[in-house]
């Protein structure tokens, strides 16, 4: 059935596979398909080439016959289907070399500029391979880059015969993405030999022996040259048919019939681990959580977090840690996966933490995603003002979600988001609320039938979302309840952050445009693009046991009532609140070949009264009290801080510097929350890990209650005996 969700897809590199996930899936040509998938992923995790098992070197890395003939389909497909009308020609094949090389090296450690020269006399010939011609050059490059690996990793072995000497001043420059090629061997050996040194300065800041570090960069190394010889023929023309796909936008993308595989299996498997997607890093070094599933052991836990790094492994309450860095995606996630009730330790870097940073471990408890905990859930939040104390209602809802088997099968009683929250608005006015807030933060999406269905219970009738098709046809998706009526009239907030995405757009743009309400919180991820999958096999005779895989391309985009795209720009919040999420690495707008925003034309709705004049009243109110809340400036300053550290591109390699810098970053976290307790009249700390989980304030919906709060205080003293008995007639209906 019809789902939206945002795609959290990585630069592909050699040992990296595409991240799936759900996405809209909507009717297209009889030309074109004949099989269609609905997917919604509660992935747990996702794997880099399925079984860890092959140990086996292929001497030979070279096309097959079925990657010829997988080339020509997915050309069809792209000129034929994708929502831009790409041509196959000599202006896309140069995007995609430079696709495909930042893909294998994007940090530029292994190719020398003497490569990257070599590499130019396939710039305008790759269009012409993947149609009808054959993709070696695709596989010598890869051998190039191959060889490279092999040479950096030999050399960085070999530096480990000698103890760096940390008592030198010099820096490490560990972001180089826009740095030059190397132009010499000699240039790439001054770089790994810091960079050695600075893997053995972080393990030596956590008090490791010389012994113990040397032991532990070694088998990292060599691990990571394993790696490579492990690859495949299939794994290096997935990477470059994803890079081509993503040279169309981030959100269109290819998976061998290996990695098909896999996904199926995923599939079957998604509801046990830990309830986190993964995949490695761009330097293709470190794994990295790329988002939390609701309903999972780390949802449930909370202090997993997106952009997190898994640094080690353990099992059980105290097992011993395990190096992960350099480790195939597929081997750490065999680590992390168990039996259901056992527990396994992860250390972790959080994002923004500077290399060498202390890490945090958290133990999680393995288990199945339940659905229960991915329904909505209600709360209230009393806000004390002026003798009185106002009750605010609060509804979560992790993501859209809909039953579909139960409501086949007949059952009244399918479990839906629409459904559950209008059952909590109910509870909530039993208790008697002063106003509502929805809380979206996180929500990647789902079901677009419960993305236009729970709008409708906030909008008396209308449009709610456009959809134009690759074709130039628009449809127009509206409140799928035709009586005019709603479930709530009150004061009422959307809380978003960068991570609420797709359908959770589509809800807050309508709440927005319709003017029924204040949105709060960050810009939204961005994305306003419709996926179709085609499964490649369906569409071309192959051999047994000669799969082509599955193609994912874009072939529509959304579009708000007014006729403005979510694509890109996503939902601007009428009241911004700040944020420790990055919105300069994390959203539609931050990858580099995302479609554009774009307009359509306005659909007929009808709005509610304008509410500029009220937002800008709200907003004088929110910005004095948050001067005067310890809560919120602790957020702030907090924010100010990471901010700090991730503008740094380089770090000493200077022992002592490193422990002083480390040190004064540990005592101004101190300070900040003593200040916040101090001025709280809590009790201070004298020591970071005398925090508790959970301790923190949720600064964030405290704002977002207080804000709506002040919403019904405004509308108390507008409110006049006719408008009371309006707003009973509305609530009545």
């Amino acid at each position: 059935m019809p789902t939206v969700g945002p795609v959290m897809t990585n630069q592909l590199a050699a040992n990296t596979r595409p991240f799936p996930v759900t996405e809209n899936i909507l009717k297209i040509s009889k030309k074109l398909a004949r099989t269609l998938y609905s997917l919604f992923l509660l992935a747990t995790v996702a794997s880099a080439y399925g079984s860890s098992q092959s140990t086996v070197l292929e001497p030979v890395l070279k096309p097959v016959p079925r990657h010829e003939q997988i080339g020509m389909m997915v050309a069809e497909f792209v000129e034929q289907s994708h929502y831009s009308h790409a041509s196959v020609d000599d202006d896309l094949s140069s995007k995609v070399l430079d696709r495909y090389i930042e893909a294998l090296d994007n940090n530029r450690m292994y190719f020398l500029s003497s490569d990257i020269k070599s590499f130019e006399k396939f710039r305008y010939q790759l269009d012409d391979m993947v149609r009808t011609e054959p993709l070696n050059p695709v596989f010598d490059i890869f051998e190039v880059y191959r060889t490279r690996v092999r040479e950096r990793l030999s050399h960085a072995i070999k530096l480990l015969d000698v103890e760096p000497d940390y008592a030198t001043d010099e820096v490490y420059e560990f972001d180089r993405e826009e740095i030059p090629w190397a132009a010499a061997s000699a240039d790439l050996d001054e770089l790994w030999r810091k960079r050695v040194k600075n893997d053995a300065l972080n393990l030596k800041l956590a008090d490791q022996e010389w012994e113990e570090i040397n032991k532990v960069l070694t088998k990292r190394y060599g691990r990571f040259v394993k790696r490579m010889d492990q690859i495949k023929s299939d794994d290096v023309f997935e990477t470059f048919m994803n890079s081509f796909a993503h040279t169309l936008d981030p959100h269109s993308s290819y998976l061998s019939p290996r990695n098909s595989e896999e996904y199926r299996i995923q599939m079957s498997l998604s509801y046990f681990g830990i309830g986190a997607s993964l995949q490695i890093d761009e330097d293709n070094v470190m794994v990295t959580v790329i988002n939390i599933i609701p309903g999972g052991p780390a949802a449930i836990d909370g202090r997993l977090q997106p952009k997190d790094r898994i640094t080690a492994v353990g099992q059980g309450e105290d097992g011993e840690l395990e190096d992960v860095i350099g480790w195939r995606l597929d081997d750490v996630v065999d680590l992390i996966r168990g039996e259901a009730g056992s527990v396994v330790r992860l250390q972790l870097l959080p994002d923004g933490a500077l290399p060498g940073a202390t890490p945090k471990v958290l133990n999680l408890t393995r288990n199945q995603v339940k659905l229960e905990e991915q329904a909505a859930k209600s709360d209230i939040i009393k806000v004390p003002r002026d003798g009185r104390e106002w009750s605010i209602g609060v509804i979560e809802v992790p993501s859209f979600y809909r039953d579909y088997r139960a409501l086949s099968r007949g059952d009244k009683n399918y479990k839906s988001t629409t459904k559950d929250v209008k059952r909590l608005i109910g509870e909530l006015e039993e208790q008697g609320i002063d106003g509502l807030v929805i809380d979206l933060r996180d929500n990647g999406g789902g079901h677009l039938t419960e993305a236009t269905a729970l709008s409708g219970l906030f909008i008396d009738n209308g449009p709610v979302v456009q959809l134009r098709h690759e074709n130039g046809r628009i449809n127009r998706l509206d409140d799928p309840d035709p009586v005019p009526r709603v479930a709530f009239n009150g004061p009422l907030a959307v809380l978003v952050n960068r991570y609420s995405a797709s359908a959770s757009e589509i809800f807050a743009a309508a709440i927005q445009d319709y003017q029924r309400g204040i949105i709060i919180g960050q810009k939204t991820f961005g994305k306003g693009t419709v996926q179709n999958l085609y499964a490649l096999d369906q569409y071309a005779r192959v051999s047994e046991g000669d799969g082509l895989g599955q193609l994912t391309l874009t072939m529509g985009k959304y579009y708000r009532v007014t006729g403005e795209s979510t694509q890109h720009r996503g939902v601007s919040p009428d009241i911004q609140l700040p944020s420790h999420i990055d919105a300069s690495q994390v959203g539609e707008s931050v990858r580099k070949t995302a479609l554009p925003w774009d307009t359509i034309r306005t659909t007929r709705f009808k709005a509610d009264k304008p509410l500029g004049g009220t937002i800008s009243s709200l907003i004088v109110r929110h910005n004095s009290r948050a001067e005067e809340d310890p809560d919120y400036q602790y957020l702030v300053e907090g924010i100010r801080d990471i901010e700090e550290i991730r503008a740094k591109k380089k770090v000493s390699l200077n022992l002592e510097s490193r422990r002083t810098e480390r040190e004064q970053s540990t005592a101004k976290r101190l300070a900040r929350e003593n200040a916040r307790r101090e001025a709280l009249g809590i009790e201070p700390i004298d020591d970071l890990e005398q925090l508790e989980d959970g301790e923190s304030p949720d600064v964030h919906l405290d704002q977002a209650a207080a804000i709506i709060t002040d919403l019904a205080e405004l509308r108390q003293i507008k409110s006049t005996p006719a408008q009371t008995a309006r707003n009973s007639e509305l609530k009545t209906n």
